[in-house]
């Protein structure tokens, strides 16, 4: 069944070119041939300040390019995240990214109250890294990924949340990269 989806690609490096861009671009192709409308939100190309009180957390002016991607991640029944692991975690940009979208009013209720405003809606999580993803796994126990999916996503009432982790980017062969997108695009087609 068709449905509304939308790819949230948060490399931050407007120049574009990398893996993470790459694997959103297969995602995309497959929900075109797999019927799915699609939006694409590029965190690197927004323009919006990081949040630096509480008050701007709760109460702060929505710049416009995170209105729109409200609008758009309001739209979408099922959200493609990707980013780089930079540092053991997601990069800066994104993170602030995050803050600003899910917020009191959005995606959580106002005034102290827990309400899950983004319930109904799934999630994947798409995350590149130079180590080893079983490494990643095993030694570090995903713990930044553990930490979007429960403490931001699953915070908000996104359920359920899968994962796709491709490790050892930088070492890759031409071949194991070609078998990535092959797998972003089927996910794509299923709308997953």
């Amino acid at each position: 069944m068709a449905k509304p989806v939308v790819v949230i690609q948060g490399h931050p490096d407007p120049a574009g070119g990398h893996l993470c861009h790459a694997l959103a671009d297969a995602y995309a192709a497959g929900a075109a041939t797999g019927g799915h409308t699609l939006e694409r939100i590029e965190v690197a190309q927004l323009d919006f300040p990081i949040l630096r009180s509480a008050a701007e957390f709760e109460s702060g002016t929505v710049a416009p390019d995170i209105k729109s991607a409200q609008d758009a991640i309001m739209r979408a029944d099922h959200l493609i995240l990707l980013y780089p692991m930079w540092l053991g975690t997601m990069p800066a940009l994104f993170k602030a990214f995050l803050e600003q979208c899910f917020r009191p009013g959005f995606a959580l209720g106002t005034d102290g109250r827990w309400d899950e405003l983004l319930a109904g809606k799934s999630a994947r999580i798409v995350v590149t890294m130079g180590m080893p993803a079983l490494f990643y796994r095993w030694y570090y126990g995903a713990h930044s990924l553990k930490s979007l999916e429960r403490n931001i996503l699953g915070f908000v009432g996104i359920a359920p949340i899968r994962e796709s982790l491709f490790g050892g980017v930088e070492a890759v062969s031409d071949a194991k990269r070609a078998k990535w997108l092959k797998k972003m695009e089927a996910l794509g087609r299923k709308g997953e």
